[in-house]
């Protein structure tokens, strides 16, 4: 399952399993990586995707994780829908628009500036 939230619109969340969070398994994945992805190798290390060669509507997703690594075929028509529902909500560039810098920054600053690490 995908879903996207305008609080986070850098990230898509995919979820596996039932689509009862506490029964699957959610990765955030960015949302620009996802676009990259579905013409193209994309992603480095834990999160990794590229269309596949032979079938044009099928997308691999490779997930690792310390606790191991899966594959998954995907269909990229159904990514790409997704997407193109996610730009229309906020259009690519346009993320930091929607973010509150302001109110993250002051929650941060809270504690009375002090490191949150207690560094």
């Amino acid at each position: 399952m995908l879903s996207y939230e305008v609080s986070d619109p850098f990230a898509v969340r995919i979820t596996f399993g039932d689509g009862a969070e506490e029964d699957g398994i959610s990765w955030l994945v960015g949302r620009d990586l996802l676009q990259v992805g579905l013409d193209r190798p994309a992603g480095e290390g834990d999160v990794r995707l590229w269309p596949s060669r032979t079938s044009g509507d099928v997308l691999f997703l490779h997930l690792r994780a310390p606790s191991g690594e899966a594959l998954f075929e995907v269909s990229r028509g159904t990514v790409a829908g997704f997407l193109q529902l996610t730009a229309g909500v906020v259009p690519y560039g346009e993320e930091s628009s929607v973010l509150e810098v302001d109110s993250e920054l002051a929650a941060l600053l809270s504690n009375g500036g002090a490191d949150p690490t207690g560094r």
